[in-house]
């Protein structure tokens, strides 16, 4: 999915740090799930970082933010639906919910944002 080699280093790291953030979310009560949510953030931020840093002025940021933020926040719609409900059809819901939010910024907002300046345009 990835045009070039940074890209394809800077959303490998994202994918890495939002999977350590998941997992030091799920067991914080621990002390390691304590440092793997700080280490994930801090990977997660640098992912950001250098997303921003590879071509700041190719891609229409705030697209990509939202893109970003869709999916995140489908993940959390999704988290704290399970947590806040004890029915099956409740979670069920909450999870249906935050996929579609997920979908639409990965489906709809990111390939958006990628096609402001595809490679085929140029």
């Amino acid at each position: 999915m990835a045009a070039t080699t940074s890209q394809g280093k800077t959303f490998s790291l994202f994918m890495v740090a939002i999977t350590v953030a998941a997992a030091g979310l799920a067991y914080l009560s621990t002390g390691g799930g304590k440092a793997a949510l700080v280490v994930g953030l801090i990977g997660v931020a640098a992912s950001l970082a250098g997303f921003l840093k590879i071509k700041p002025l190719d891609d229409p940021t705030v697209l990509k933010l939202a893109g970003v933020a869709c999916a995140l926040g489908g993940w959390l719609i999704v988290l704290f639906g399970i947590h806040l409900s004890s029915s099956v059809s409740g979670r069920l819901t909450t999870t249906l919910i935050g996929l579609a939010v997920s979908l639409t910024g990965v489906v709809g907002l990111l390939p958006a944002a990628a096609r402001k300046n595809a490679i085929w345009k140029a």
